[in-house]
């Protein structure tokens, strides 16, 4: 049986779509990030980074939402779109961009946005900045297509649906006006029955809503040095 250590956040949320697309049968693992649980010794020997997700597939041990998706695609022989050079070559660079600009720039922006302490102007307009310039190219990608890559649906796609669903907080409350190609996309993938499945795992588990000192302290242990200092 598969294990996912599962929180309800982008990144997990990648991997949740994918199991339900793949019709994979898997455990829940909850891991409450905003009490700490990621730091538990029995977490960080499956994931020494200490974030989720992570996942447990018999003797195949895996972090990072891209690596767990691509181990799942490779081992159940789907949403890998066409097996030729050039289509894969542009599933592993969409997939990447993802992984390394839009998931770090965006998750900088919130940090800076809605987290750090003043003075933060040059921070919020920097992330803010590069945050929109990522978004902005995959919107341009899917100006004229139906999906990010080739012509049917990949895990490029479920990750950036991971992504997709924080948006108005990302972005605030019109933050989808300045992408209408990725809300119809977005919005398409939301009404497939594993979607709706997927974003539905957080109500079964009670996760700490609260950024309170406690959560802080965990969501931002690299803060204790500057009480240090």
């Amino acid at each position: 049986m598969i294990k996912f250590y599962f929180h309800p956040s982008p990144n997990p949320a990648k991997v949740a779509l994918l199991l339900e697309e793949a019709g994979l049968e898997y455990e829940i693992v909850p891991v409450d990030t905003r009490r700490g649980e990621q730091f538990a010794p029995e977490f960080l020997a499956i994931n020494p980074n200490a974030k989720t997700p992570a996942l447990v597939d018999g003797d195949a041990v895996l972090f990072d939402s891209t690596a767990i998706l691509l181990h799942l695609a490779y081992k159940t022989g789907q949403f890998l779109g066409a097996d030729t050079p050039a289509d894969r070559a542009q599933l592993l660079s969409w997939l990447m961009f993802i992984a390394t600009g839009i998931g770090p720039y965006t998750g900088q922006h919130v940090h800076f946005k809605y987290f750090a302490p003043e003075p933060k102007d040059y921070a919020v307009n920097r992330y803010s900045f590069e945050a929109e310039r990522h978004w902005q190219l995959l919107e341009a990608q899917l100006g004229t297509r139906e999906f990010i890559v080739g012509d049917s649906y990949t895990i490029v796609d479920m990750a950036f649906w991971g992504w997709g669903r924080p948006v108005p907080f990302i972005f605030g409350a019109d933050g989808w006006d300045k992408f209408p190609n990725l809300k119809r996309h977005f919005d398409a993938i939301s009404t497939r029955p594993a979607a709706e499945r997927a974003a539905a795992l957080a109500s079964q588990f009670q996760f700490k809503a609260e950024m309170d000192d406690e959560a802080r302290g965990f969501m931002f242990p690299q803060n204790k040095r500057l009480a240090t200092a």
